[in-house]
């Protein structure tokens, strides 16, 4: 619970609309079931889980938030529903959707009083089965049931079973869209379900709508989005007969012209239904979208006629009417509800209502994409309907591509400054599955760079790098695109340094992607190039190499060091300040080698030394820095190698003890360390008061400019007192105990700082 109020209270102080405390527990306990739970059995014997707090019971909306958020995470299996006991948990709506469960899972819900019910998107079971799993309760009394995208059919038989919606005698609300739902269902339902007043049986089999007469007195709500009777036969006689009504959904798309080829051409015409104004005297709710054919006239005189407060218009010519469209209009209809892809307003309509439906998606998003490329202001409310339309269609190529592009430009530069942490995640994650699902698409890999290459998120979210990271060396690889490469290794330098270095080592140890980062260095040093690609890369490898043996080994084994010296070479007589940005990347790279003791002997080449020890020279604290690292590393392996090298190791080392007492501390941090342990060896060469006075020097650095970090490190891994032991030896050189003794005092005091802020965090 401490983590959960200390996120929230992160999350509290930096945005106006924080996540409610409800939320982060629920996302708590979905992430944590393994800790939070415990295996059990049932009274039947059967294994459950249960929660390992036995006095513990959930009201009914944490029960559902629960199971949905469950859902939603992919952890909703057989296993996990049996945590929703009755005697812990309370279920009375249900949602569960796209889940693998099977009919010893959803026997769970037989205990539970279930009155509204949505199982979508299941397909290990039948519909029946779901039926056969609820109680007597629950069948006398569900209200609402919503099967969409499930099956009817039998796996073994391939028999379509429906008597069993004719238990649920009190429904009143029924979705079996998407489903094998045919004629003989609906004469079904519309005899044995009394109460049925809301149908949804868009995308079913149903040729024939003639059944729809015998509900036509409690009929209100009727959905036919792509109704196979549409093309068979003319619907609009019965729809008039359907005088309850107050919705109408007869919209359509271009797919349904494939479903009966032999006749291509719909029975049921817009212009038919809409030239009778008199019938369905009730209705305010019509979706005509994907139906051309109905005139500006006609339609203001079906609109003047009834009350209509909603008009989907979507795919058709009709949302750019002028009653739509001109304010100025006495006809305009300034209050109407429309969908379509005229306006922004339009839009966005759209892709609230249409968010299952792909090719409404894919036009919808086109059109926002031209729309959000004038948009200056933070709208998460936007991105918000972009985001479920990627997650309900993450295989569909013209859906990705739109909502990619337009996630880049809603929370592109300033903009993302103003959105909320949570959302920015999920626009990370679903564009990953982008680059995952079209690993060979070249301007959608772009947009996913455009969006990802940004301070903010690769700072301040959290996510999965390591698999970002991943997915951008892939793209970086495959595709030689100026653009495309700057902004992979822009990303992957960032990253690399936020990954463990289990995982940078798992990246960086992959040949292929180590040769396409030298090459990039080569080309740019054999074209006397020093751009921001350039730079990036240097810090991409700098951070891949940072404790991780088998990076430096692939850079070494590339010709990496070779190239290194050309290129320090190159950029020797280059303006300052990007020679010293250069030269800073390459010693930071090569101080990582001289770290790993069996990698030192390839630095101990007199070229090499003899570039060390000028830069051991230099004005700029950042390159002489990092010079006398590598030396402090390559001297602490004792004298007989610098023989090899034809080096006096002894002027080395008294030239190194000089430049580092001339240093001053830098204004801001130098370099960042993911852990002193290379530096343990450092402070033990008892007989080079050179080595461990640069040891201690940079261990005081880092700790003056972050010493919570720091300092905690210091002490986790036992530096400190290794430390104390070496500023308390006899004959120990003085400078390198007075600075060690700063360190040991910093240590002290900002244990109490970190200590003070825990407490007042309590």
């Amino acid at each position: 619970m401490r983590e959960v109020i200390e996120e929230l209270h992160e999350f509290d102080t930096m945005y106006d609309t924080p996540v409610s405390l409800h939320n982060c527990c629920i996302d708590f306990i979905c992430d944590n079931l393994s800790q939070l739970c415990e295996p059990g059995i049932t009274e039947l014997g059967d294994p459950k889980l249960m929660f390992k707090e036995q006095d513990m019971y959930f009201q009914h909306h944490l029960s559902e938030k629960l199971l949905e958020t469950l859902c939603e995470k992919g952890k909703l299996t057989d296993e996990t529903l049996t945590l929703f006991d009755p005697n812990v948990m309370n279920l009375r709506q249900v949602c569960i959707r796209d889940a693998q469960l099977s009919t010893k899972g959803l026997r769970t819900l037989k205990q539970h009083k279930i009155s509204d019910l949505e199982i979508t998107g299941l397909k290990s079971v039948t519909i029946n089965d779901v039926i056969g799993c609820l109680g007597e309760w629950t069948l006398t009394n569900l209200r609402s049931l919503n099967v969409s995208n499930s099956t009817f059919l039998n796996s073994t038989t391939k028999f379509c079973v429906m008597v069993s919606l004719s238990k649920l005698r009190n429904l009143v609300s029924l979705n079996v869209s998407r489903t094998q739902f045919n004629k003989h269902g609906l004469e079904i339902i519309a005899e044995d379900l009394p109460k049925l007043e809301n149908l949804d049986i868009s995308d079913t089999h149903i040729d024939d709508i003639s059944a729809l007469r015998k509900c036509k007195d409690r009929l209100r709500y009727l959905s036919m989005y792509c109704l196979r009777a549409a093309q068979t036969c003319d619907m609009v006689p019965v729809l008039c007969e359907l005088t309850k009504l107050v919705h109408l959904d007869v919209s359509d798309d271009s797919s349904v012209q494939t479903i009966l080829s032999t006749n291509p051409s719909p029975k049921f015409k817009i212009f038919d239904l809409l030239s009778r104004s008199a019938c369905l005297p009730h209705l305010t709710s019509l979706d005509m979208s994907g139906k051309d054919g109905a005139t500006e006239e006609v339609l203001l005189e079906f609109i003047q006629s009834h009350n209509l407060r909603f008009i989907g218009l979507s795919l058709t010519q009709a949302c750019k009417f002028c009653i739509f469209m001109d304010t100025d209009s006495s006809v305009f209809q300034q209050e109407l509800v429309v969908t379509g892809e005229a306006s922004e307003k339009q839009v966005t309509e759209s892709l609230k209502r249409y968010t299952t439906r792909q090719l409404y998606m894919q036009k919808s998003l086109y059109t926002l994409f031209s729309l959000t490329q004038e948009m200056y202001i933070p709208r998460e409310d936007i991105i918000k309907l972009v985001l479920p339309a990627m997650k309900l269609h993450p295989r569909t190529l013209g859906v990705q591509m739109a909502a990619t592009a337009c996630l880049y430009n809603l929370s592109k530069a300033e903009l993302g400054q103003k959105i909320h942490p949570r959302c920015l995640k999920e626009i990370i994650e679903l564009t990953l599955l982008a680059m995952e699902n079209f690993p060979n698409h070249q301007q959608l890999q772009k947009n996913a760079l455009l969006t990802l290459c940004s301070d903010r998120i690769l700072q301040d979210v959290q996510f999965d790098r390591y698999r970002c990271a991943r997915l951008v060396m892939e793209c970086l690889c495959l595709f030689d695109d100026p653009s495309m490469n700057r902004m992979s290794v822009a990303i992957c330098s960032i990253l690399a340094a936020k990954i463990s270095t289990q995982k940078t080592s798992q990246l960086g140890a992959k040949t292929r992607y180590m040769k396409k980062m030298l090459q990039l260095v080569r080309q740019k040093i054999e074209n006397n190039i020093v751009d921001i690609t350039l730079k990036f890369t240097l810090s991409a490898l700098w951070n891949l190499t940072d404790e991780s043996p088998a990076t430096c080994k692939v850079f070494l084994s590339e010709g990496g060091l070779d190239l290194f010296m050309t290129t320090l070479q190159v950029v020797s007589t280059m303006e300052v300040d990007t020679r010293v940005q250069v030269e800073t990347k390459i010693l930071g790279l090569l101080n990582n080698i001289a770290e790993v003791k069996s990698f030192r002997m390839a630095l101990m080449r007199e070229d090499f030394l003899m570039i060390a020890k000028r830069l051991l020279q230099a004005e700029q604290i950042d390159v002489s820095y990092f010079a006398a690292g590598i030396v402090a590393h390559l001297a602490s392996d004792g004298a007989q190698n610098w023989l090899i090298a034809g080096t006096d190791r002894a002027d080395i080392l008294q030239e190194l003890y000089n430049v580092v007492l001339k240093w001053k501390q830098p204004s801001g941090e130098m370099v960042a360390y993911r852990s002193f342990s290379p530096f343990v060896p450092l402070l033990r060469s008892r007989d080079m008061p050179a080595v461990q006075l640069w040891a201690v020097w940079a261990i005081l650095h880092v700790c003056t400019k972050n010493a919570e970090k720091y300092c905690a490190m210091l002490q986790e891994e036992n530096v400190n007192e290794i430390l104390e032991t070496v500023i308390c030896e006899p004959g120990v050189d003085m400078n390198v105990k007075n600075i060690g003794q700063k360190v040991v005092s910093l240590v002290v005091t900002g244990n109490s700082t970190v200590a003070a802020t825990d407490s007042i965090k309590n």
